[in-house]
């Protein structure tokens, strides 16, 4: 687990943020008012099931809704911009926005084959950003390309950049993604479950290559995903979500050690250790799972969402949707109940 504390000044700074989606003639909230915030050279884990709202977060901010269906209904997203100035995303229009992406924030996908272009070779689709937002000529920005493969760990970057995404390796074409990601430098690097597609020792060698191309470039991260051993080897903070809202955040080594929501808590039960194969098969025993699904965002229950699933809801907890409060300075839990449990 890494220790950083978070600067005055981050990079990403998301308030009050809700995102809808427009269905069966009536919307539904995927996102509903959350707080972020990233600083320079910081990890920031966003965590949760499927469909707790993660990966439509990391949308919002790249402003890659789903036109006329997806739409950011509230709050703010400011971001540092590497010329030192602050904009907010949500207030730009679309021409602006594309300097923005790219340029200011990269982003990696889950799976590479959906992301890349299977009719356009890997160094093309390397280059295209360095040509669009550095307005290099295409000899200098193959050649630069190039450079970022060599820079990602792939062998023989020079052949591999006139090859096409079908050629490469799982591996190998998540590296080529993060090499068209960190193109152009961004201040804010987005990884939305950048290893769900890969064995497992290929997801470390991944994580590893983010770790040091973060220490080397100093910028921003927000990470994406479901895995809580990947939050504890890459991540400065963690921000655990459900049913589209923050219900706990704070460091990553303080809120393992000491979880302040049900959710959060079910979660690290959830995590399978070495050894616990053996132990639970001679005392007869399972592992443990959070009862029942995360609800329908048409079909939200009252008060707390997770409190149909939780072992530690009373009447209260229906009454009302619990406000985010402070554990302390840094660490913060939606639950009434957090000093008791």
């Amino acid at each position: 687990m890494i220790a950083m504390q978070q600067t005055a000044d981050p990079i990403l700074d998301i308030r009050g943020l809700r995102t809808i989606f427009r269905i069966r003639g009536g919307e539904v909230t995927a996102v509903n008012g959350i707080d972020l915030a990233v600083a320079a050279g910081e990890t920031l884990a966003l965590v949760g099931e499927s469909g707790s709202g993660k990966s439509v977060t990391s949308l919002s901010v790249m402003r890659l809704l789903t036109r006329n269906i997806g739409a950011i209904a509230a709050g703010s997203i400011r971001l540092k911009r590497k010329s030192g100035t602050v904009a907010d995303l949500v207030l730009l229009d679309e021409h602006d926005m594309r300097k923005v992406r790219g340029d200011d924030i990269g982003m990696v996908f889950q799976e590479p084959m959906s992301s890349l272009n299977p009719v356009f070779t890997i160094g093309d689709q390397i280059s295209e950003p360095i040509r669009i937002h550095r307005g290099a000529d295409r000899k200098a920005a193959m050649n630069a390309a190039i450079a970022l493969l060599e820079s990602v760990g792939i062998p023989d970057a020079k052949r591999r950049a006139g090859q096409y995404p079908h050629e490469l390796s799982g591996g190998m074409r998540q590296r080529a993604t993060i090499a068209m990601a960190l193109a152009c430098d961004p201040a804010l690097l987005i990884a939305d479950e950048p290893t769900t597609a890969l064995d497992v020792t290929i997801q470390a060698q991944i994580l590893d290559l983010l770790l040091k191309l973060q220490r080397e470039r100093g910028m921003a991260m927000l990470f994406v995903t479901h895995n809580l051993g990947v939050v504890a080897e890459i991540a400065h903070r963690v921000a655990v979500m459900y049913a589209g809202r923050i219900v706990e955040q704070g460091p990553v080594g303080e809120v393992f050690r000491n979880p302040k929501h049900p959710y959060t808590i079910g979660l690290l039960a959830s995590m399978p250790r070495l050894g616990d194969a053996t132990r639970m098969k001679l005392a007869g025993e399972k592992l443990a799972a959070i009862p029942g699904m995360v609800p329908s965002l048409m079909k939200m229950p009252q008060g707390c969402a997770f409190q149909p699933r939780c072992k530690f809801a009373i009447d209260a907890c229906r009454a009302a949707v619990p406000p985010l409060e402070d554990v302390n300075p840094q660490h913060k839990s939606r639950c009434i109940r957090w000093r008791e449990i």
